[in-house]
């Protein structure tokens, strides 16, 4: 998928849908690098933007991301990050600290957290986009039912009038 089509216009519809499902997917990826490697915020937004979006590999094609949706996503839960991971504690049994669960979902819940905390975006899209990229990442699992579990209680919180 390209940005603009042969004349110059602007991605239709659907094909924003899909640059914006691409950007949270990235902006999941790159916490996940970051929480994992020494890349700076700053690198890791070039480094997804740069060989990332759009990128042709031997087993298919990456989606072309929205490099606003996703800075801004990558970028407010770096920036909230305290305060999204003591919303995700609340979410989770108290058992199960953020700092003990599987680093992909740690992931997906500060970049969904930064999404249901500093966009407008409705906590319904934000929950089920964010369900979709766990089942991308756990497809047999039981983790996609927990995501929305939490999801659901993170929105609760942070978009009370939205429910």
């Amino acid at each position: 998928m390209t940005t603009s089509d042969s004349q110059g216009a602007a991605p239709k519809g659907n094909d924003k849908h899909k640059m914006r499902s691409a950007s949270r997917l990235y902006a999941v990826q790159a916490l996940f690098q970051m929480e994992h490697s020494n890349l700076t915020l700053d690198k890791v937004i070039v480094e997804f933007e740069d060989f990332r979006f759009g990128a042709v590999y031997e087993d298919g094609e990456m989606a072309e991301g929205d490099s606003k949706v996703f800075r801004k996503l990558v970028e407010d839960a770096v920036s909230h990050q305290a305060r999204i991971d003591q919303m995700t504690d609340r979410a989770l049994v108290a058992k199960w600290p953020i700092g003990r669960i599987d680093p992909t979902l740690r992931a997906l819940f500060r970049a969904a957290g930064a999404e249901l905390t500093e966009s407008k975006t409705p906590p319904k899209v934000v929950i089920n986009e964010f369900v979709d990229i766990a089942r991308a990442f756990f497809p047999e699992g039981k983790e996609p039912k927990f995501v929305n579990a939490v999801l659901d209680h993170m929105a609760r919180e942070a978009k009370p009038e939205a429910f």
